[in-house]
């Protein structure tokens, strides 16, 4: 299937690794010009380097600079990706107003300034695409990740709003949601999980695999031809939706 993204600029962010990562290859792979961003430098020019006529920019999203220096860098796109590390794991009985202030911070409000500084030029063109890589904590709140659930709820609700402002423009707006795809940061959580009930990763691992109908975590690379998909020609009637990625995790429709 042609996706129709030969010669689309893609901007995806935070994608240095994981789902990010992901996706970037996933898009540059159907032919999209690729910027690959994220605060380690090296290793977004690492990446970029391998990928046909993509680009790297050394950028930390959360910094007060963060979006201006990406833009100034990155210029107009077809295609934006929002992506960004999750909050730490903790309970929602032991939130602060701090707490749920920088978990705003860290996944709203610079992907809302990414897309109130892009979408103009993309509703100018009559074509644009911005997904958002979520958690399958939109769908279903994830005991002992509040502070991601409640950041990443925020950030669907705006998005959702969005769809049906834009849609008439040729703008999509998606959400694709991973269940545990075995990334770094899911390894990380299964350690936390690990030491907070003093078991051991690999039995922690198992427990969460038995939870899965596949039977298994899913691949990044599944997860970023998903991701392409939604971002491609073919998916230019799919708006206002948020698409789970989690191998039947989930237990609703």
């Amino acid at each position: 299937m042609d996706l129709g993204l030969t010669g689309r600029t893609a901007l995806v962010c935070a994608s240095t690794g994981g789902l990010g990562e992901a996706t970037a290859r996933a898009l540059a792979a159907e032919g999209a010009r690729v910027v690959v961003t994220g605060r380690r430098g090296d290793q977004a020019r690492a990446i970029a380097a391998e990928l046909p006529g993509a680009t790297a920019v050394e950028a930390d999203l959360l910094a007060p600079d963060g979006v201006e220096r990406l833009l100034s860098a990155a210029g107009e796109a077809d295609v934006l990706v929002l992506n960004g590390p999750g909050p730490r794991p903790g309970s929602a009985a032991e939130m602060s107003g701090g707490d749920v202030a920088a978990a705003v911070d860290a996944l709203v409000t610079p992907h809302v300034r990414l897309v109130s500084r892009l979408l103009p030029g993309m509703r100018a063109r009559g074509w644009g695409r911005i997904l958002a890589i979520g958690s399958s904590g939109v769908a279903a709140p994830l005991p002992n990740l509040a502070l991601s659930n409640l950041g990443r709820a925020a950030l669907a609700g705006y998005l959702k709003t969005l769809a049906a402002e834009v849609a008439a423009d040729g703008v999509t707006v998606n959400l694709l949601l991973p269940g545990r795809i075995a990334t770094d940061r899911v390894a990380r959580l299964d350690a936390a999980a690990a030491e907070r009930e003093g078991r051991s990763a690999a039995e922690v691992e198992a427990a969460s695999r038995a939870t899965i109908p596949a039977g298994r975590y899913g691949r990044p690379d599944e997860f970023g031809r998903v991701a392409a998909f939604l971002c491609g020609e073919p998916a230019s009637y799919i708006t206002g939706t948020a698409l789970r990625c989690d191998g039947g995790l989930v237990r609703t429709l």
